[in-house]
């Protein structure tokens, strides 16, 4: 049976470029955002299916992996990409915008990955991969409202590793140093790294959290 790879906050940068290059190696993906046209857009450059969500609605996502389940079977891969930048230093930061975050990075994740551990734990198999970023362990003043959701969404991920980790689910976080589009960072690059670590063998070596590229956090 072709393994299913459910792609969460699935935008026109990383995610299309995950979601298109899983199906690439043959797996049936789904793309899962909050606009349907654009989320439509994204699905027929990547050659997925998609569902359109509001995954910081609790009720909603539940309902949409319960769905899922129903028409394309039990997700083999979560990788579990969403975000939002509000452009501000801690001080100048508005509360909502710092709740909504964590809403969407870390409470979406709690879900989806509750969503997804029980029938991998059933199979004794799994792959659980969280998007991050360096400002998780920096913090940042250009937008500390993502420095913040991320840190959370990081440790989220190192905690459901230790947690599923023993049932044979290998989860990671994947800890981008640099930004989007520039040289060095193309999305399609990055999105093998997530590819290569979703087709490690069972007996591979496994960390809960994979630098790109490999290389110390630096300050900023």
């Amino acid at each position: 049976m072709t393994e299913l790879v459910v792609v969460v906050g699935a935008g026109p940068g990383l995610g299309q470029a995950i979601g298109r290059a899983f199906a690439e190696r043959g797996s049936r993906v789904l793309l899962v955002a909050r606009n349907e046209q654009r989320l439509s857009e994204i699905a027929a450059v990547a050659g997925a299916d998609y569902l359109a969500v509001d995954v910081t609605d609790e009720p909603a996502t539940r309902a949409a992996f319960a769905t899922i389940r129903a028409r394309y079977g039990d997700p083999a891969v979560l990788v579990h990409n969403p975000s939002t930048a509000f452009e501000a230093p801690p001080t100048r930061t508005p509360l909502g915008a710092l709740m909504q975050g964590f809403a969407l990075a870390a409470g979406s994740l709690l879900v989806a990955a509750q969503e997804v551990a029980p029938s991998m734990r059933e199979n004794g198999r799994g792959t659980i991969l969280v998007t991050g970023n360096a400002a998780a362990v920096t913090g940042s003043t250009w937008s500390a409202a993502l420095a913040a959701q991320k840190a959370a969404a990081r440790n989220l991920a190192l905690s459901l590793a230790a947690e599923l980790g023993p049932a044979g689910i290998r989860v990671a976080t994947v800890t981008i140093h640099g930004i989007l589009g520039t040289p060095g960072f193309e999305p399609r690059r990055i999105a093998q790294a997530y590819v290569e670590l979703a087709s490690a063998p069972a007996h591979a070596r496994w960390t809960p959290e994979v630098h790109w590229p490999q290389r110390p956090v630096e300050q900023r």
